[in-house]
């Protein structure tokens, strides 16, 4: 039996640790706000960049070729390039486990040999352990200030792939949150183009009387506003993948805050015996010297 100092001991240790779990909890449900807001934010832009589209694909002002170059089936055998995100701080359960299995189950039975590019170290060693090569990998950044400059490095790395021919299909995975404490594993397809979303955008009606007209060469523009629609799609799924990441961390720091209160309890009952021993003992102790006093 641990002696009293000990206890009091252990019992500070563990009410220093709730402390900071408590606002490690207040953290990771602040950020989950910020990094959702930050994808609300992006609606109205990807409003306009659809718009944009929609007005160079309308009466088939791009021709069949342009769009065709977009779609997989005439590039033949897929070469298959993986964008995974998982995190590079730690304390957030199975995150990272969870994305690269799910990443895994996906591009498995579409090749044998993918490009794999990492955001955030901790995602690597489960990939590595399945038997995958990286081809790069970048940090994930710890606040919405890096997700810009993180969406750039990525997008020079796409551009690489589709313009050398290394790459002729572009998979996003990352984790989406559904609530606080909840999330589950998604799939993106950036390349090719979706052609049913494409025909959806072309055959969409205009919100006025007045159509807009451009003057940029068509291919081109076509060309800039996919890579903007790369853009919005890159820091969305970056965001939430962040956000995810702090809902697991959350559900963690749940777990070690019950945890951690069931210890104290545990601590606190030992405690409590331990001292009501003592002072038994004590009492017992002065009684004995009381009698031992008395004359027979």
């Amino acid at each position: 039996m641990p002696s009293i100092n000990d206890l009091q001991r252990q019992i500070t240790t563990a009410q220093t640790l709730q402390s900071v779990v408590k606002t490690m909890k207040v953290l990771a449900a602040v950020s989950i706000r910020q990094y959702e807001q930050a994808v609300e934010s992006l609606a109205e832009y990807t409003q306009t960049i659809e718009m944009g589209l929609q007005v160079v694909l309308r009466e088939n002002q791009l021709e069949s070729s342009d769009i065709k170059n977009n779609n997989l089936e005439n590039f033949g055998k897929s070469r298959l390039g993986a964008i995974i995100l998982g995190s590079d701080q730690g304390m957030c359960g199975q995150f990272n486990e969870q994305i690269a299995q799910y990443a895994l189950s996906k591009i498995t039975p579409l090749t044998t040999a993918p490009t794999i590019l990492t955001v955030g170290s901790r995602v690597i060693t489960p990939l590595q352990e399945a038997g995958q090569t990286i081809e790069s990998s970048y940090s994930m950044p710890s606040s919405l200030a890096g997700v810009v400059s993180k969406v750039q490095d990525i997008l020079l790395q796409i551009e690489t792939w589709r313009f050398t021919g290394q790459i002729n299909q572009i998979i996003l995975f990352y984790n989406q949150p559904l609530s606080n404490t909840v999330f589950e594993p998604q799939t993106l397809t950036l390349f090719p183009l979706d052609q049913k979303w494409l025909k959806q955008l072309q055959e969409r009606s205009w919100p006025s009387r007045t159509l807009p007209i451009f003057k940029m060469e068509k291919q081109q523009l076509f060309s800039a506003l996919v890579q903007q629609y790369f853009f919005i799609w890159l820091y969305q799924a970056i965001a939430a993948s962040l956000a995810s990441e702090n809902a697991s961390r959350l559900t963690s720091m749940q777990l070690a805050q019950k945890n951690i209160e069931e210890r104290l309890f545990s601590l606190n009952d030992q405690f409590q015996q331990e001292r009501q021993t003592t002072i038994t003992q004590e009492i017992l102790e002065i009684v004995a010297g009381c009698e031992a006093l008395i004359p027979s």
